[in-house]
């Protein structure tokens, strides 16, 4: 029997399927169309599906679960996602029932991040951990926590949100209804704003001649690359970000006591760039015996930790 695990993104929807070994017959990523509504987006999730069949030759009744990641806010227990920021109109969605209307198979959903954290748990960086807590820097930051061999979900099935820890007293408006939130610092788009910010002061740096001055080509990417080359003000951002996020670690370290935190998503590609200053802050702020047992390190799965983990946890609910 097969497993399918979907990880729906803003712009992609990844969806993998996978043996009882969780070796792939399938894994594939198409676009997610999010402006065209919710229908349409459970639409394409089952557009997906039927692609990874038809590219396995497998058939639907080899299928034994499905498991979905769903960014946002959300009740497992209840199959229903509740609210996703990037995702037009996407409220009160019963993403379970909408999938037991076409297929006889069980579905089961988690928040997205939770399922990147079961990928990397499983399979990845966190193999053999029973303390760690999984951060994704993308668009915002997200993260997801196992504490003593088990998830933490909290009374909302909402705990985790280390990227609504209040920075600074009057920061950045968060669209979470408080200003001065990590994630709205510590991300692709927070940094790319506090580059922008240097520039509006009269900063320079190259990366105005690689856009030609158009400021709103510039990406944290742009950001890496620039650092590569030596540019001041790349490395002064990359810097303070990293610094930033070691004060939040810092926290998480001191409340947690983890034995690993993993850094996922689109910005950790930055590697060592960001997470010199990161390990830096954090070994200079943390409680030295609970600083000194954690290690700070790259996820290792990439864009797969959300199909795996989302196929991972389906088999956990299939089988319990």
């Amino acid at each position: 029997m097969y497993t399918i695990g979907i990880d729906l993104g803003g712009t992609n929807i990844k969806a993998g399927l996978y043996s009882e070994e969780y070796a792939p017959a399938a894994e594939l990523s198409i676009p997610t169309e999010a402006s065209e509504g919710p229908e349409h987006v459970l639409g394409r999730i089952r557009q997906a599906v039927e692609l990874l069949l038809e590219e396995s030759g497998i058939s639907l009744h080899e299928i034994r679960c499905m498991g979905l990641g769903i960014p946002g806010l959300l009740d497992p227990q209840q199959g229903l996602s509740h609210f996703s920021p990037n995702f037009p109109g996407w409220e009160e969605v019963h993403v379970v029932n909408e999938m037991k209307r076409h297929y006889l198979f069980p579905a089961y959903i988690d928040n997205d991040v939770r399922v990147n954290m079961y990928g990397e748990w499983q399979f990845g960086a966190g193999r053999g951990a029973d303390n760690l807590v999984l951060l994704t820097l993308g668009t915002g930051l997200g993260s997801g926590i196992i504490h003593n061999g088990k998830v933490l979900y909290g009374t909302t099935f909402s705990a985790g949100e280390i990227g609504h820890m209040n920075m600074y007293r009057s920061g950045r408006p968060c669209r979470c209804g408080s200003s001065g939130c990590l994630g709205r610092y510590v991300s692709a788009v927070g940094m790319t704003v506090t580059f922008k910010e240097k520039l509006a002061e009269g900063r320079g740096s190259i990366i105005r001649e690689w856009t030609q001055g158009d400021d709103q080509a510039i990406t944290a990417k742009l950001i890496s690359e620039a650092y590569d080359a030596g540019d001041a003000l790349a490395i002064e951002v990359m810097e303070e970000t990293g610094t930033l996020l070691g004060f939040g670690l810092a926290n998480v370290i001191n409340l947690l006591n983890p034995q690993l935190i993993i850094i996922g998503g689109g910005m950790a590609d930055a590697g060592e760039r960001l997470l010199r200053s990161v390990r830096e802050t954090v070994s200079g702020h943390a409680l030295r015996l609970s600083g000194g047992h954690c290690r700070i390190v790259q996820a290792e799965l990439g864009g797969r930790a959300g199909t795996l983990g989302a196929a991972y946890y389906a088999n956990n609910h299939y089988f319990r």
